[in-house]
């Protein structure tokens, strides 16, 4: 669970850049965007509209759906794996990576300890400019690997 500070951060960093691209700074918006932000299970956009819902009863999933599409347009969010048979969304702009399980499809943050390094490929670059990179690393975790074994 991310602190209050770091969503308040967050929810400051989304009106910015709707004042810098002219999109309206909405509650539906905010709240959408909150609901990414504060979750560490990596939210399908089913999920966020459950939880919005509790909050704003009167919004549809087609609301939430468009918000999550535009949210990850302007660079807020992203989709943690195109393979997954639901998008995923993630808000931590931290430099991280996902483990994702190819039983139950959890996906878990997986950040680099102090001294670790990744190194992108250098031929990389004659593809184009590198603006960050995101491992993705599929594999069984321990709660199915666990389940298998019982």
């Amino acid at each position: 669970m991310h602190t209050k500070e770091t969503i308040d951060r967050r929810i400051e960093d989304l009106k910015k850049v709707c004042h810098s691209t002219g999109m309206r700074v909405t509650e539906q918006r905010i709240i959408i965007f909150e609901e990414v932000v504060k979750s560490c299970e990596h939210p399908d956009a089913e999920t966020v509209f459950q939880a919005v819902k509790k909050r704003i009863p009167s919004i549809s999933f087609d609301t939430v759906y468009r918000t999550l599409a535009s949210l990850e347009e302007l660079g807020l969010i992203f989709r943690v794996d195109n393979q997954l048979p639901k998008a995923r969304f993630d808000a931590d702009k931290t430099p991280h990576h996902h483990f994702i399980c190819v039983k139950c499809n959890e996906v878990f943050d997986v950040f680099l300890e102090e001294g670790e390094m990744l190194s992108i490929p250098k031929n990389t670059s004659k593809f184009g400019d590198i603006k960050d990179m995101n491992l993705q690393i599929r594999g069984v975790c321990n709660k199915c690997k666990k389940n298998k074994e019982s």
